[in-house]
């Protein structure tokens, strides 16, 4: 080989090389710029997930409030309801010359406000006719009777009570034998 045959192949080697470095840092910009943008990319996402995080703690802070609110406040309306019964007895104690006849009228019209009291709040008496039902009722004794069959409610010794379907108190019942 002469020595022009080994300047082109060193040239020719060179000029590969640079080109290969020159791609190659071509490359090197093109994933650092590629990294640049997933870090930013990355930052941001995390940013987000934080005010998310963020505004669901505060979410949860507000339902617990209410519900605590509502736990605490729900018997307000009621409450308020009872007023007016408790402002009839405070007349009825107050009236020193009141007869006895009028003191009974005075008891049932309170009971009757207690009554529609009940019904607004969902309140009803549990009925105690016919057959004994160990949901509603609460057998205190069991009588001999001869109109009524056997497990059938002879007298209410207690009223029972629900609010909507659930029971607050059972009716205390006597039962046939």
């Amino acid at each position: 080989m002469d020595e022009e045959n080994i300047d082109d192949l060193k040239q020719s080697y060179i000029d590969d090389n640079v080109d290969e470095n020159i791609e190659n840092s071509d490359e090197k910009e093109s994933v650092t710029e590629s990294i640049e943008e997933l870090k930013a990319k990355n930052k941001e996402l995390e940013e987000k997930f934080l005010r998310a995080n963020a505004e669901f703690v505060n979410m949860q802070r507000r339902l617990e409030k209410q519900k605590a609110d509502s736990i605490a406040y729900a018997t307000q309306s009621f409450a308020r309801d009872l007023l007016s019964v408790i402002d009839s007895l405070d007349l009825s104690i107050k009236n020193e010359e009141i007869s006895l006849e009028d003191l009974k009228n005075g008891i049932n019209i309170t009971v009757d406000q207690f009554n529609k009291v009940f019904e607004r709040a969902g309140i009803t008496e549990i009925e105690c006719e016919g057959e004994f039902d160990p949901n509603f009722h609460e057998a205190v004794i069991k009588v001999e009777s001869e109109d009524k069959k056997s497990g059938e409610i002879v007298q209410v010794l207690q009223k029972g009570y629900k609010i909507k379907d659930r029971v607050l108190r059972a009716a205390m019942v006597s039962v046939a034998k």
